[in-house]
């Protein structure tokens, strides 16, 4: 993953490689003996001047005026003619070119050398000038001169801003787009690939926006479930409400003796409401904060659990299967509740004669606990919507109110792990919490 970090770093020492590497170019540049011919303030038209001079006043007037030069200006001057010979003795000592002639690499000389070629436009003889100046006085003209830094700074303002542009685009954008994501969410109009793109992004700004497109799915499917269940419960409600409104009515008009057989029956439909309600709250309360987690004992748990059977359906033969003493880290209510519920449901559909069979299996990645009876199972086209809150399949038809697998699945997922639903191989249903391995104790 490319780092943000990294990113910043990067285009900022590039901004400074590039602002330094133009820098020296333009030095180059300006150092060129073209651009100090042309822009040396002592240079410039001083071939013109000294040709004009040397053609109408002659060569000892020329040779006084380059000694007054030379002690004005620090610059030794040569004037050839087009085969080479000096027109006038010039300001260069024999010594000095001796000294010139012996080193090869001008580089090493305390001075530069230049030459410029003139043409004269009245008698139209070419002449050969040479400039040798000392590079003290080179470097001294050269920061004096505005050119330079004022150039300097233009490429490093140039480079700066072209890279702090883009640089600030590269966060702002994405940021910007995140910002309009969060808008959305509040709206709740959050489209689930809006930020799809972003995602893509292998930095920082990619991992935020890929954690944040999960969280506005995750935000979603919450509060259209919550929406779903506000539909469904006053869809439950309604009925045992409409049924106590009728035993009601009939109570009201009916005479003394008759109502006597009413009682039983509003008695029936509250505690139908009441095991209603109390379903719903259940299933409410496993979204709220669990608190700090406890070690859970399995085999005392599901003992608990068997007993709480033998008297809710004494008929029933509950088997357990459970080697050692397994136990998990977790809330231990949140697992008795989901175990409750599924052997709540064994029960129901269990027939006389059979065992509900409870079987822990310690695994790899965790530990199993299954629940099986030996009922008539469900159809294979239903299995995918069991968990659902208020989901009957048609053989459930009137047993329970069709919250006791999703409380069951909501439990087992603040746990951590999966529930999985299914039609045992061998006839009847099975459930079975897989729960991970860091839950283990």
């Amino acid at each position: 993953m490319r780092s943000l970090f990294w990113r910043i770093l990067a285009t900022l020492w590039l901004a400074l490689a590039l602002v330094a590497g133009l820098s020296i170019l333009l030095g180059r540049a300006l150092n060129q003996d073209a651009w100090i011919l042309s822009h040396h303030p002592t240079l410039q038209g001083l071939a013109e001047r000294l040709v004009q001079r040397y053609e109408e006043q002659g060569p000892k007037d020329t040779q006084r005026y380059l000694e007054h030069f030379r002690h004005r200006a620090r610059i030794d001057i040569q004037i050839l003619n087009d085969t080479g010979q000096p027109v006038v003795e010039g300001t260069f000592p024999p010594r000095a070119a001796a000294f010139e002639a012996r080193h090869k690499n001008p580089r090493r000389l305390p001075w530069r050398r230049l030459t410029e070629e003139f043409t004269s436009p009245t008698s139209g003889e070419s002449y050969l000038l040479i400039y040798r100046i000392p590079y003290p006085e080179l470097d001294a003209w050269h920061r004096g001169s505005l050119l330079w830094p004022m150039s300097a700074l233009g490429i490093a303002l140039v480079v700066l801003t072209l890279f702090s542009l883009a640089l600030t685009l590269s966060i702002t954008r994405p940021l910007d787009r995140l910002r309009r994501a969060v808008h959305d969410l509040g709206q709740t109009a959050y489209q689930q690939d809006s930020l799809a793109r972003l995602a893509r992004r292998r930095d920082e700004l990619g991992v935020l926006a890929g954690d944040f497109n999960r969280m506005g799915q995750r935000l979603q499917g919450l509060i259209g479930s919550q929406r779903q269940l506000l539909r469904d419960v006053s869809h439950e409600l309604r009925s045992p409400l409409a049924r106590l409104r009728i035993a009601l009515a009939l109570a009201e008009r009916a005479e003394p003796h008759q109502r006597e057989a009413l009682w039983p029956r509003l008695g029936q439909e509250c505690d139908r409401l009441e095991a209603l309600i109390a379903e719903i709250l259940a299933l409410a309360r496993l979204d709220a904060e669990p608190g700090a987690r406890q070690t859970i004992a399995v085999r005392p748990l599901l003992a608990k659990l068997k007993e709480d059977a033998r008297l809710l359906a004494p008929e029933q033969d509950v088997r357990i299967d459970c080697s050692g003493e397994p136990q998990l880290e977790g809330w231990p209510d949140m697992l008795e509740r989901a175990l409750d519920n599924l052997l709540r449901n064994a029960l129901r559909f269990n027939p006389q004669g059979q065992p509900v069979e409870v079987t822990v299996t310690e695994q790899d990645a965790g530990l199993a606990i299954s629940v099986r009876d030996h009922g008539p199972g469900v159809a294979a086209e239903h299995l995918a919507q069991l968990g659902e809150p208020f989901f009957r399949a048609p053989n459930q038809t009137g047993a329970g109110h069709g919250l006791g697998l999703a409380i069951a699945r909501r439990a087992v997922e603040r746990l951590g792990g999966n529930l999985r639903l299914d039609n045992h191989p061998g006839g009847g249903f099975i459930a079975t919490l897989e729960l991970p391995a860091a839950l283990k104790a």
